[in-house]
């Protein structure tokens, strides 16, 4: 029997692309790792429900629990929804254990899974110093996380673009299309949209429509299933595990 487990919780969307691509990018994750246990739990729209997946993982025998947000920025869900639901599971389970693990942005690996998702849709390492990117993300009315989105970008640039470009679907400005026109406004010879997205849904699809309305040159999946996102939960399991105080932690 395994008494831990990774639990990856999930916003959750009324789109069944939304769950869909997190069971994939789930069974992603156990096949880099077949002795950890992964589940899935849900805040909303799909099942199994966060406090019901605890629940399943308790009945199993399982005694300790990484959690980890499936985020991209640490906002609102991150510090308020994730942890309550977690404290009133915790009170309810006093034999699990649970550790909430960081989110996943930022990571050197989110830009390399952004670069993935550039070179699929037709882009070349050789057409970076000629190239434009708009980082859309779905927004936040977080100051912290459009922060962040902000500091990705910057960094982002010194790795060869020749300009990028944060940009919003919703909450915060500029829009995709604005990026795009703006890029455009100051010569860049190409550009690409990069989402800044986990999964298919209402947000993405606003990216996209975005990108076609800027008449962008070339745009990038979501991130999903890519290598590189499953790797880099790992990664967050492992330190959650590793740290002595863990926080926060609910146990007995």
């Amino acid at each position: 029997m395994r008494h831990s487990a990774l639990l990856v919780i999930a916003h959750g969307s009324r789109d069944p692309r939304h769950a869909a691509t997190v069971r994939a990018l789930v069974r992603r994750v156990r096949s880099l790792r077949p002795g950890l246990r992964v589940e899935t739990g849900f805040l909303d729209f799909n099942t199994p429900s966060v406090p019901r997946a605890l629940e399943s993982l308790a009945a199993d025998g399982v005694r300790d629990v990484v959690a980890l947000p499936l985020l991209l920025t640490r906002a609102f869900h991150a510090k308020a929804d994730i942890p309550a639901v977690l404290h009133e599971a915790g009170a309810r389970l006093p034999r699990l254990r649970i550790r909430q693990a960081g989110v996943l942005g930022p990571s050197p690996l989110l830009l390399d899974a952004l670069e993935r998702r550039l070179y699929e849709a037709g882009l070349t390492p050789a057409d970076k110093s000629s190239t434009g990117v708009v980082l859309a993300s779905a927004g936040s009315s977080d100051p912290e996380a459009i922060a962040v989105i902000a500091d990705i970008a910057r960094e982002w640039r010194h790795t060869g673009w020749c300009a990028v470009r944060p940009a919003f679907a919703s909450a915060s400005l500029p829009r995709t299309a604005d990026a795009i026109r703006e890029l455009r406004a100051a010569g860049v010879e190409r550009i690409a949209v990069a989402p800044y997205v986990i999964a298919p849904g209402f947000l993405p699809d606003r990216i996209a429509a975005d990108a076609r309305e800027g008449g962008a040159d070339f745009r990038a999946e979501p991130l999903s299933d890519c290598p590189e996102m499953a790797r880099l939960m790992l990664h967050r399991h492992d330190a959650a595990v590793r740290a002595p105080l863990p926080a926060p932690t609910y146990a007995a």
